[in-house]
């Protein structure tokens, strides 16, 4: 591989310890993959935050490098902690696990890391522009970020994408070059898809289909960013989709011929049986939306279906702290609140500690949540519209 002046000198300790140490794993990664050079990156975002996914000896990783001055050179946000980091105690996180957390995220902010703990980082104040390069981690975000934005990453680990960071560069391999960015097969939808639960019933069967392929979707006729946001995620976590190109949505789309490619049809018996297989749950302890993170869009909306009624059953909204603060602004925060509900900040139902606080079936709107919820929660799962679970709740 072709390395320049300065990353030589990395390779070789001259920029410290850490630094060598990480750009061994870059160098590793790009022999192993083909690469040929390094790519300076716009932006990292950090996989590996909660304490539930990376226990103890995580956090001491993290806290002997940040002993250590390591610091990044590019704007370094993470991915969803265990916790809200301001209202854990009045939420009922259990406070070990918050200690735990908080001295996870201080080594963090010793790195020069922006302690935002978010998967939708293009939200909150990192968004990439078209056809940059960027290492991101988390997997919906990796999904828009190709997808919908044109930014071009891999899906990095937690360790890959923290090197990058502290490294300001990543090999040039995979979805950073234009020949493995082409469509692999044709998802041709023959069904109306409402709302976003639709779209993560979708994104689910098809992850299940495709696996790590590049699907083309034709047939769906609009859809918002958040629709987006959700068909990405859950085809990211039901299979391991980095890119899809939808015709006329997202920006690459235009650039390719399909007309030879391999079809796959879906229509609506595909998503009846995507839900039934989904659904495990009879009665909820709790619904909780906001997988990847709720825009504000989606919080409003939610405020609106609640406003002036009194939740017998709990609904928790994740989302970022930058739209919680929005929504505190904008009165939403209250209105959730007033009826029960929660807008809950930095984390979200998969990586935190869900099923130590009582919860043992959870209402969800996401595909990619009702995938993980079963395995990494050991919930059962009622995987509905925010309609069909606002109504459970009342």
């Amino acid at each position: 591989m072709y390395l320049t002046q300065d990353e030589q000198k990395m390779l070789d300790g001259e920029q410290g310890e850490v630094a060598q140490r990480l750009f061994r794993l870059l160098v590793r990664l790009g022999e192993i993959y083909g690469a040929e050079k390094m790519i300076p990156v716009g932006s990292v975002q950090v996989a590996g935050v909660s304490y539930k996914s990376i226990g103890d000896p995580g956090l001491e990783f993290l806290e002997d490098f940040a002993s250590k001055g390591a610091k990044v050179q590019v704007l370094t946000y993470l991915n969803p902690a265990g916790m809200d980091m301001e209202n854990w105690k009045e939420i009922g996180f259990p406070e070990e696990f918050a200690k735990n957390q908080i001295r996870i995220m201080e080594a963090f902010r010793k790195m020069g890391i922006v302690v935002t703990a978010t998967c939708t980082p293009y939200l909150a104040g990192n968004l990439p522009r078209f056809g940059e390069h960027i290492a991101w981690s988390e997997s919906s975000a990796v999904s828009f970020s190709n997808s919908v934005i044109g930014a071009r990453t891999n899906r990095e680990g937690g360790p890959s994408a923290l090197a990058a960071a502290i490294c300001g560069v990543t090999p040039n391999y995979g979805l950073h070059l234009d020949e493995n960015r082409k469509p692999d097969i044709v998802i041709d939808i023959d069904t109306a898809l409402e709302n976003n639960v639709d779209f993560g019933a979708l994104g689910y069967h098809v992850g299940k289909q495709v696996k790590n392929k590049i699907p083309y979707f034709k047939g769906i006729k609009n859809a918002n960013t958040d629709q987006l946001k959700a068909l990405g995620a859950a085809m990211a976590a039901s299979g391991a989709v980095a890119l899809y190109h939808a015709e006329g949505l997202t920006p690459e789309a235009r650039d390719y011929d399909v007309s030879g490619l391999e079809k796959i049809n879906v229509g609506a018996d595909e998503l009846k049986a995507t839900f039934d297989k989904l659904n495990t749950g009879e009665t909820l302890d709790i619904a909780i939306l906001g997988c990847p993170h709720a825009s504000l869009r989606e919080i409003v909306s939610l405020a609106e279906k609640i406003a002036g009624k009194s939740l017998k059953k709990p609904i928790w909204i994740c989302t970022s702290r930058v739209m919680k603060e929005a929504a505190n602004r904008m009165g939403f925060t209250e209105t959730i609140e007033n009826a029960g509900g929660r807008v809950v900040a930095d984390t979200c139902m998969v990586v935190s500690p869900i099923e130590d606080m009582g919860f043992k079936i959870t209402g969800v709107n996401s595909g990619k949540a009702a995938n993980y919820l079963p395995g990494f929660c050991n919930q059962n799962v009622i995987f509905q519209s925010v309609d069909e679970l606002v109504e459970r709740c009342l």
